[in-house]
């Protein structure tokens, strides 16, 4: 920008060629080309859906790596903690959820073993072998959410949990509000174990 006199004389991208005005057109048009600049893409179904799914796997999968693996048989047993799943199993869960509710909103079958009850594959032991699931799921659950649209979000899909039908956004959003609720679990389990969960540590030049 040069500034001349009364007048300013300035280039706007979007313009084709060089605009001459007085100050008070200057900041009019500076605003417009600022907005039109700036002015966000309108989200998409998809990216709604998504976008959500994708803040908890970012918390969720950190924590799973934090947890050394000595500590993922670890489960409370004090208080009203008995008979509960351990650290693994609470990982475990959440991932065949995720397999589940994303296979029923993209009507097609998981093709992973989901084990029993929900639970996940009895053979899956070790730490690397639970965060691979998880991780997997995670990308299932992703090609889920982002074939989400305006219109077929409200059609009818079979359920994941029984018989009967329920609406596609309703098994879609399962993979976030049920993903969040095991997370709060196994959050616990860490703080137990004196693990920090990595979305609650200070974040730098904060």
């Amino acid at each position: 920008m040069q500034v001349s006199g009364d007048d300013t004389i300035f280039a706007v991208s979007s313009l084709p060629e060089l605009i001459y005005c007085g100050p008070m057109k200057t900041i009019l048009l500076l605003t417009l080309a600022a907005a039109a600049s700036f002015a966000a893409e309108a989200p998409t179904v998809a990216k709604i859906y998504d976008s959500q799914l994708d803040g908890i796997e970012k918390e969720m999968v950190s924590l799973a790596e934090a947890m050394p693996a000595d500590k993922y048989d670890f489960a409370p047993t004090q208080g009203a903690f008995q008979n509960v799943r351990t650290f693994s199993q609470q990982a475990k869960h959440a991932a065949a959820v995720l397999y589940m509710v994303s296979a029923a909103t993209l009507q097609q079958n998981a093709r992973v073993d989901l084990g029993q009850g929900e639970n996940g594959p009895d053979n899956l032991k070790t730490k690397a072998q639970v965060v691979g699931f998880l991780k997997g799921a995670f990308t299932y659950a992703h090609k889920a959410m982002q074939s989400m649209t305006s219109a077929n979000q409200v059609q009818l899909v079979k359920s994941p949990f029984g018989e009967g039908q329920e609406a596609r956004g309703n098994v879609a959003s399962v993979a976030v509000w049920h993903s969040f609720d095991h997370y709060g679990q196994m959050v616990v389990y860490a703080r137990m174990n004196k693990i920090v969960p990595p979305a609650s540590m200070p974040q730098s030049g904060k």
